[in-house]
């Protein structure tokens, strides 16, 4: 017996190349995702520190008295 050839004949190194084919299409469909994604739960260089309080309040990471206690601390 001959072995078992894989796809393209040339049998365990084929099958090695075809896996490495398809963990590179997934890393690179998790690169896009990550890299073109909306991005809105991190702050951008634009808000201000008011602006980031007030979202970081709306997503619930903080309370009520915590967001206000940071806001008089930045006057």
């Amino acid at each position: 017996m001959m072995g078992y050839y894989g796809m393209w004949g040339f049998g365990w190194i084929g099958m090695i190349f075809n896996l490495a084919i398809l963990v590179g299409i997934v890393m690179l469909i998790v690169w896009a995702v990550n890299r073109f994604s909306n991005g809105s739960h991190q702050p951008t260089v634009n808000q201000s520190p008011r602006e980031i309080l007030q979202a970081r309040y709306a997503r619930g990471e903080i309370t009520r008295e915590q967001c206000q206690q940071m806001l008089n601390d930045l006057g």
